[in-house]
């Protein structure tokens, strides 16, 4: 039996303003990726401080200490600021390929909380920033029996087959399949937060154009990817100053996840009988307080 219309009135009020507080964080968090989009942009593709400081002007918007890493020339083809160099991504990451376990042996795929997420590329185009949710997961069994390569928490991934460049930063331990590439870090690594900006900025039109996109061997082309290493000093100022809005990024994208699930539970729970208005009112106010 469906709630009085007084009730139901209500209940749909509580929907509407469930649904709004979801968009608004995701407005923000597009918002909070845009300046550090904007950053990366200023600081290693504009080379907006190097070019104040070739002027003999002081770099604006930063302190002293971080101004002072950047050089005030550029090399000699001008191509990049001195002391800054190309690098393969398969040099300063450990690049690995997902897997997928036979589709027809239906024992290795699972829905179970304590098996390990498995990233597909439609779980990308409905990630945002971090990838938190994914449609099926690997048994344990699978993920050895198959050696599915599993990706740390903090790690970048990208689609590359099929459709290309689609990233996400894996919020816990998870695996993919073979259409998706993660780069884990190493000693020599970069920042994650400066590869995802880098990768975001690039021009993915140029892997699709350049290579057979939907075979296996193009997995070296993404090895063989280049990208600008300004230095370790550098990278991690970048990191510095980007990371809070990472974070806050994700808090949001948990507290979004929590929201649209008593969205998507609220009204059998009301019928039930098992929560009342005023419960879940609580409860929307204790997730995003």
């Amino acid at each position: 039996m469906l709630p009085g219309l007084s009730t139901q009135d209500e209940v749909l009020e509580v929907l509407e303003a469930i649904e709004d507080r979801i968009d608004n964080i995701f407005l923000v968090n597009e918002a909070l990726e845009a300046i550090a989009q904007a950053l990366f942009k200023s600081w290693f593709v504009d080379f907006d401080p190097v070019r104040a400081k070739a002027e003999g002007r002081e770099p604006e918007g930063m302190d002293a200490t971080t101004a002072a890493l950047f050089p005030a020339e550029f090399d000699s083809d001008n191509a990049l600021p001195c002391g800054w160099a190309w690098v393969k991504l398969g040099d300063v990451f450990d690049v690995g390929i997902g897997k997928t376990p036979p589709r027809k042996e239906a024992q290795w795929f699972s829905q179970s909380v304590e098996d390990v997420p498995w990233v597909s590329i439609r779980d990308m185009g409905e990630a945002g920033v971090f990838l938190m949710n994914t449609a099926e997961k690997l048994t344990t069994e699978a993920v050895t029996r198959f050696n599915v390569r599993c990706v740390p928490a903090g790690t970048v991934m990208m689609s590359f087959k099929l459709t290309v460049g689609r990233l996400a930063i894996s919020d816990g331990v998870l695996t993919t399949n073979e259409a998706i590439a993660h780069f884990k870090s190493m000693p020599e690594s970069l920042p994650q937060s400066y590869l995802y900006c880098y990768l975001k900025s690039y021009d993915m039109d140029s892997i699709a154009s350049t290579s057979s996109i939907a075979t296996a061997t193009n997995s070296k082309a993404i090895r063989g990817l280049a990208i600008t290493h300004p230095g370790d000093p550098l990278a991690l100022a970048f990191n510095d100053a980007v990371a809070p809005l990472f974070e806050r990024i994700r808090m949001q994208q948990k507290q979004a996840n929590t929201l649209s699930e008593i969205r998507d539970t609220i009204l059998p729970r009301l019928i039930s009988g098992e929560l009342r208005l005023p419960d879940v009112e609580r409860e929307v106010e204790a997730v995003t307080a």
